[in-house]
């Protein structure tokens, strides 16, 4: 490291004399280094080695695994659609390498757009880089549809970092989650990108694929694709068919695996609990959110069924049984790194089990009962961002009256 240290240290002089090269210079620094000096004497002071710019860099590390299978995915996806490479470990190298040069622009317009404007942004004000974006600029990638157009990316970071980070103030200001509103801006500026059968696999092949000649594989164009080919996802069956329908096309194991269209990063449960385990070991993730969003889910499941079993004429979706809500769709991936997002989610213990239930709720509620909104964690999430404060205002209160009211008695 001491080449890295005295290379910085080089280059420093130059990037003083301009405020955005400065500004750019600093977020790599702090990136790679911890400062020189400390506070010294005596004092009271709070001493952590993980600060916010390492918090954010342990998140992003919770999330390489839902990466790592989100690249195999859209590989797999993909020449399953063509009839190729149809076992799942047929043509790994193929899937893996697909599914990479489909990401990677991805990847790289999301954090050009987002640390551009986040560099701009700082260098006007005259302050470091805040490092939320680390987060944001590797969630946003993993909750959007492989074949995503990449000026649509850009232009939902450009509004959401702008929108809903920088015009409350930047990091640790914003009241929603950066990465949903990104998503809810393509959903609901340009919906038939991010929702219906046909969106949540890869058919086609980029520059990238070309110039590696993957396009020889399946000869390159939708005539080839199998006939009868779907890429419906388990819940958009479950709004047409109920349980029936899902299990006729999909396993529990293929649901619980991850073998199944989707967004790139939701789909593989287990590498979502890994990371979910880890957020919660380091005390980043709120495991009372997501314990109560758990119950929240499961108790309107359970009311669902209900209803559907003592209601003939009922939705097929009201009788999907409630536990496998668990393993269907996005749920996890929301409950794991969007609700327990520290910023936007309550702040107080007993607000946190409200928030996380009230999200399974409204979660639900969006989910099952409009099929207009397949998916409801999104909506659920962003509306609770709005109701924290409230939520926190609400339990703080309580406590100071009944603080009050054990100092009278």
């Amino acid at each position: 490291m001491n080449f890295f240290r005295k290379q910085f240290d080089k280059i420093k002089p130059y990037t003083e004399k301009n405020k955005f090269l400065h500004t750019a210079y600093d977020a790599f620094e702090t990136l790679f280094f911890a400062p020189k000096t400390v506070t010294t004497g005596l004092g009271v002071h709070i001493r952590d080695g993980l600060d916010l710019k390492r918090t954010m860099v342990s998140v992003v590390i919770a999330l390489q695994l839902c990466l790592l299978f989100g690249i195999f995915n859209i590989g797999h996806q993909h020449f399953a659609a063509y009839g190729v490479f149809t076992g799942y470990t047929d043509g790994l190298i193929y899937k893996i390498l697909y599914g990479l040069l489909q990401i990677l622009p991805l990847i790289i317009v999301v954090h050009v757009v987002g640390l551009g404007i986040e560099f701009y942004f700082a260098s006007k004000k005259g302050h470091g880089v805040e490092e939320g974006f680390l987060v944001s600029g590797m969630l946003i990638p993993l909750i959007m549809p492989p074949d995503v157009p990449l000026w649509m990316v850009a232009l939902s970071v450009a509004f959401a970092v702008v929108i809903a980070k920088e015009a409350f103030g930047g990091t640790g200001m914003n009241i929603l989650n950066i990465a949903l509103t990104a998503r809810v801006f393509v959903f609901f500026a340009y919906p038939t990108y991010i929702s219906g059968d046909n969106v949540w696999v890869s058919f086609d092949y980029n520059l990238l694929h070309k110039i590696f000649g993957l396009h020889h594989l399946t000869a390159g164009n939708m005539a080839n694709v199998v006939d009868g080919f779907s890429g419906a996802t388990p819940l958009a069956l479950a709004a047409k068919g109920g349980w029936e329908a899902v299990i006729q096309k999909y396993s529990i194991s293929q649901m619980f695996w991850g073998d199944i269209p989707g967004s790139i990063g939701e789909m593989c449960k287990p590498a979502i609990i890994a990371g979910a385990l880890m957020l919660i070991i380091t005390g980043i993730g709120s495991w009372q959110i997501m314990v109560s969003m758990i119950a929240g889910l499961l108790c309107v499941g359970l009311a669902f069924n209900g209803y559907a079993s003592s209601v003939s004429g009922a939705s097929p979706f009201l009788a999907v049984p409630f536990y496998y809500h668990l393993i269907m769709g996005s749920f996890l991936f929301a409950m794991a790194y969007m609700a327990t997002d520290p910023v936007t989610a309550a702040q107080t213990q007993t607000g946190k089990w409200v928030y996380g239930f009230l999200i399974g709720v409204v979660g639900m509620i969006v989910r099952v009962i409009n099929p207009a909104y397949p998916e409801g964690w999104m909506l659920a999430i962003l509306f609770m961002n709005v109701f924290a404060p409230l939520i926190d205002h609400f339990v703080i209160q309580a406590n100071i009256n009944r603080r009050l009211k054990r100092s009278h008695a």
